[in-house]
């Protein structure tokens, strides 16, 4: 964890995509296009870990069908 991050009080939420790809995104701002809300939100860390939890499969949906 770098400086930055610890010194970070930014709430975020995970969100997803089509593909079921995650990522973060500070919760004060609108989502872009093509992603939604999965449901979590809370520190980086936080959030990061939830994601490595349920993000088992790296490979887009596209290409796991």
């Amino acid at each position: 964890m770098s400086k930055n991050d610890s010194e970070d009080t930014t709430v975020y939420k995970v969100v997803v995509n089509h593909e079921e790809q995650y990522s973060i995104w500070p919760i004060y701002r609108e989502l872009p296009l093509g992603w939604n809300d999965a449901g979590k939100s809370g520190s980086k860390e936080e959030c990061f870990d939830y994601i490595r939890e349920v993000w088992i499969d790296m490979r887009p949906l596209s290409l796991r069908k």
